[in-house]
């Protein structure tokens, strides 16, 4: 039996993973923001428990650590997705929100989660395949994950030392609150139990990348090898 913290744990992948892991056998801490929704998520599940802050806010994250143990698995997921429609009326308070709420809210739990990783432990960061490609809209989400991806390499060195692994994923379009927001076309949109399956998977195999749906992730990192030029006709087509 493994002890495993999971941010954005009230829906979505966050919520898949959670259950997927509690099912088999694993002691499990929900995290969130909703009280109420966690709270439902770990009734009649004895080894699910609600881990409730805001993780925007340092403190409620190390008063929320502090009853917990060691743990093997910290699954950061945690994030929002807003666009910025209009470059030329760009939305600053917009970005400073998602920045706040992808990037430094995971410096936060940093501070306080890492200390309690075991030896032998892995570390999760839930990035975005947008990361790969810059899409029209997507300024600020884009710009976080890319964010959370330089800081999961980096960590994934600097961290090898301590005996923490580092993972960190890159999921294509997932049918999650988010995602249902959208007004636009999503290719090879996958469910978030097929998401959590391929993540669980990843971390049993210590990837230090997890990327899917495999055919969205080759499209995307075909264009990365074409000149820049290329994908910017396609993505301004996107803008039509």
């Amino acid at each position: 039996m493994k002890s495993i913290l999971i941010t954005g744990a009230s829906s979505g992948i966050g919520k898949a993973l959670a259950l997927h892991y509690a099912e088999q056998g694993n002691e499990v801490f929900a995290g969130g923001r909703n009280k109420q929704r966690l709270v439902e998520l770990c009734l009649h599940r004895p080894n699910l428990h609600p881990f409730v802050c805001d993780l925007t806010n340092s403190k409620e994250i190390k008063s929320a650590t502090d009853n917990l143990s060691l743990l093997d698995i910290v699954i950061l997921n945690a994030g929002s997705c807003e666009y910025i429609d209009n470059p030329m009326q760009f939305d600053g308070e917009l970005f400073a929100r998602v920045i706040n709420t992808n990037l430094i809210s995971v410096g936060y739990c940093l501070q306080h989660l890492l200390p309690l990783i075991k030896k032998g432990g892995q570390l999760v960061l839930v990035s975005s395949s947008a990361q790969f490609l810059p899409f029209p809209r997507a300024t600020a989400y884009g710009s976080s994950k890319a964010a959370l991806t330089y800081l999961a390499r980096t960590l994934e060195i600097e961290l090898k030392p301590h005996g923490i692994g580092v993972s960190v994923v890159h999921p294509g379009f997932v049918e999650t609150p988010l995602t249902a927001k959208n007004d636009f076309d999503m290719p090879g949109i996958i469910s978030a139990e097929q998401a959590a399956q391929a993540i669980v998977k990843g971390i049993a195999a210590g990837k230090a990348e997890i990327n899917f749906p495999f055919a969205f992730i080759c499209f995307l990192k075909f264009f990365t090898l074409l000149p820049r030029f290329v994908w910017q006709k396609v993505a301004q087509r996107m803008t039509v």
